[in-house]
């Protein structure tokens, strides 16, 4: 299957939204694609984040990442956090979370980005074996640690 990938504009909304809403329900959220399309919506809006989609040979986008730019104080430099990756589970052994990745990484050095993180449930083995083959280099230091804020729900 010939890939392609590409900044996302507002017009891929409706392709992103129902990605995202299922890449939410894998991390055990309830299907809410209002939510979802909201949320994406206001990234766009707003220039919060950066989203990347990888489209198969017709165009159809079969998956999508989301950075959002940060900082290492340490490194004294920024960053990009590679919070979202997902591909539709029928495309998925396409390769498109491969390319995906590889975009990413391409955006980010030509953004003078140095770094990117990410994080991933332990259990998702097929993500961490794409990881490691791309280079990514698993935390073996630092524990990771999240605090709900003002009663929300610390995912």
């Amino acid at each position: 299957m010939l890939l392609s990938t590409r900044l996302a504009t507002p017009h891929d909304l409706p392709a992103i939204a129902p990605l995202f809403d299922a890449y939410r329900q894998f991390y055990d959220q309830a299907p809410d694609l209002p939510r979802a399309t909201a949320f994406l919506q206001a990234r766009m809006a707003n220039t919060e984040s950066t989203i990347l989609v990888a489209q198969g040979e017709a165009g159809a986008v079969l998956g999508f990442c989301q950075l959002y730019p940060s900082f290492c104080s340490v490194a004294a430099a920024p960053i990009y956090v590679l919070y979202d990756l997902f591909v539709a589970p029928d495309t998925r052994k396409s390769g498109a979370g491969r390319v995906l990745l590889q975009a990413a990484e391409q955006y980010a050095a030509s953004q003078g980005v140095g770094r990117m993180d990410l994080t991933t449930a332990k259990t998702n083995l097929a993500a961490q074996s794409v990881y490691a083959s791309l280079g990514w280099v698993r935390d073996e230091v630092f524990f990771a640690y999240s605090k709900a804020v003002d009663g929300a729900v610390a995912v």
